[in-house]
């Protein structure tokens, strides 16, 4: 069997690539190149079809790709008016403070790394302040991550399996089981994190100090937008400590490489923390992403999380078969097609590190497995290309080359039918209601327009329950740095000194408007009387100077806490 070689891949079908190299080398139908000893110049033996087959191969691969990518582009516009979910108005509301020049944990609590708010930031100040605007955002940041995994793959294992590599990025990241239309911070990580390695692999290859730091950068990034980012850091220091420990003539200036690499992985954060000091927030900003974050992650034991994975995963996998299928096909391609051992050490690190990401807190969110994505299509990648390259290998026709494509183009479509009532929903709103039939998306961003319409610019709202989308479509600021309050219901040390943090604040600031979400899914409730304790509270404090002002009625199937059904209640200030 041929063996795959890291290096860039060349398109061009010349006569010198056709007949070999002074060492011997030669490119396989899909673009991997194939090495060989030294040895003197000959015609190379050629798959059957020779270089028409190979432009071929390349140019199915490259419109495949491109079709996949266009096709999910425009299914994510068709949906961009989308109302945001809980997760994105958490970033947009904390973007939204930074533009008015709030940092971040000053009015808006939690426990994730400031680098999702400032990217929301940045597409907020470019494509508007609303719904719209994010989610064509999150649809170019999908795209060029598609695209990144198509150029890391190309770079590695040639230009088709690079193809069905972003194709495949593409298809699975619009997964409505991975919840990944909607602009999670998972995708931010991915985005940078593929960014640095692909910056990686060229510092490798060339070892330019400059793009170890600019590798570090870049996964610096990845770490701030999202903690569970850092595990694409460790991995780059994994794959240097294996260059260092397989390639001697490579271990001169490793030690200064190395340091390169951490020092660009070091500052972002860095700089962060000396920015968020000069504000002001840093004591807070300390303990929600490390101190609270700590105990959040140890909250779920190891034989529950192990249930959830199990339930998480097979969600994931029987939703979409066939191309799940096909990555692990790439699994066994990886150790059957000759694929080199330091390739076949960067996918299989990687795909562990990765996995690394999604075990955070051992709570397997269907968004945290976005993370192991890169690496998932990468193997679906050299799984296609190896199963092209071996039917030309047995000479059976062009046509036969062809079979592993047209099967991945029949797995998209086997996806596409299997999710085209989310996919193809008539428009956002109907999207909005089967995606989440019972959480109160569509209706909080009533309840915020609405808020924002019977309000001042500067009026002060609070939100009993754990949605941060609201103030972001009120455009208002909240009256509580509680954005949200499951916090307040874990069983975690640090429950009730928030419940009466949060007391105080909301009695103190005096909002004009309160909403009550009474639905579970926004405070994922449980019996203890220090939290019975505290809806006594909620209830008495309305009573004593609030009067009803609105009212909207979330889903069909919802547990209800304080009111007689599941439903967004407004009130307003007594005068």
């Amino acid at each position: 069997m041929n063996t795959m070689s890291c290096g860039r891949d060349s398109e061009r079908i010349s006569r010198h690539e056709l007949r070999g190299t002074a060492r011997g080398d030669r490119r396989s139908a899909f673009g991997i190149t194939v090495t060989g000893k030294k040895q003197k110049r000959k015609h190379a033996e050629l798959p059957a079809g020779g270089a028409g087959t190979r432009l071929r191969a390349m140019h199915s691969s490259f419109w495949i790709l491109l079709s996949v990518i266009v096709l999910f582009a425009v299914l994510r516009f068709r949906l961009r008016d989308a109302p945001l979910e809980r997760d994105e108005g958490e970033y947009a509301y904390s973007g939204q403070l930074m533009l008015q020049g709030i940092p971040p944990y000053r009015v808006a609590y939690n426990m994730k790394l400031p680098g999702t708010y400032g990217a929301y930031a940045v597409i907020m100040a470019i494509f508007g302040e609303n719904a719209a605007g994010i989610h064509i955002g999150l649809l170019l940041a999908n795209a060029g991550t598609s695209l990144l995994v198509f150029a890391l793959g190309r770079k590695i294992f040639g230009t088709v399996a690079g193809a069905f590599a972003g194709a495949t990025y593409a298809l699975l990241s619009a997964e409505p089981v991975m919840l990944g239309l909607a602009g999670h911070a998972t995708h931010f990580v991915v985005c940078a994190a593929v960014a640095g390695i692909f910056v990686l692999w060229d510092a490798l290859e060339s070892r330019r100090g400059w793009l170890f730091f600019a590798s570090g950068t870049l996964l610096g990034l990845a770490f701030l937008m999202k903690q569970p980012g850092i595990v694409f850091a460790l991995f780059a220091i994994a794959l240097l400590a294996h260059q260092w420990w397989s390639r001697p003539e490579a271990r001169a200036g490793s030690m200064q490489r190395l340091l390169l690499l951490v020092s660009g992985m070091a500052w972002p954060f860095a700089v962060t923390c000396l920015i968020l000091y000069a504000a002001g927030v840093f004591p807070s900003f300390w303990f929600w992403t490390f101190t609270y974050a700590r105990a959040y992650a140890s909250r779920v034991p190891f034989s529950d999380g192990m249930m959830i994975l199990r339930s998480t995963a097979a969600d994931i996998f029987f939703q979409n078969p066939a191309i799940w299928l096909i990555c692990l096909g790439g699994v066994l391609a990886m150790f059957r097609s000759g694929v080199r051992k330091p390739d076949r050490f960067f996918l299989v690190t990687l795909s562990l590190f990765s996995f690394l990401g999604v075990c955070a807190g051992l709570s397997f969110r269907p968004h945290y497995f976005l993370l192991l994505l890169p690496a998932a299509a990468l193997l679906a990648g050299v799984c296609v290309a190896a199963a092209i390259e071996r039917l030309q290998n047995l000479k059976l026709g062009r046509a036969a080359s062809l079979v592993p494509a047209l099967v991945f183009v029949l797995a998209c479509g086997f996806s596409l039918m299997r999710n085209q009532r989310f996919l193809f929903a008539a428009d956002a709103a109907t999207f909005c209601r089967r995606m989440y039939p019972n959480n109160p998306f569509l209706q909080a961003q009533a309840i915020g327009e609405y808020l924002r319409s019977q309000t001042p610019p500067d009026a002060r709202l609070a939100v009993f329950g754990s949605e941060p989308e609201i103030y972001f479509d009120a455009q208002r600021k909240s009256a509580t740095g509680y954005i949200y309050t499951y916090s307040l219901m874990e069983d975690q040390p640090y429950a009730v000194k928030m419940q009466q943090e949060m007391i105080r604040e909301v009695t103190e600031t005096r909002p004009e408007y309160l909403v009550f979400v009474d639905n579970e899914f926004s405070w994922l409730w449980q019996a203890g009387p220090s939290r019975q304790g505290f809806f006594d509270w909620i209830q008495s404090y309305i009573i004593s100077g609030y009067e009803r002002a609105a009212e909207v009625s979330i889903a069909r199937r919802s547990d209800h806490l304080l009111g007689d059904s599941s439903k967004i209640y407004v009130y307003r200030l007594k005068h």
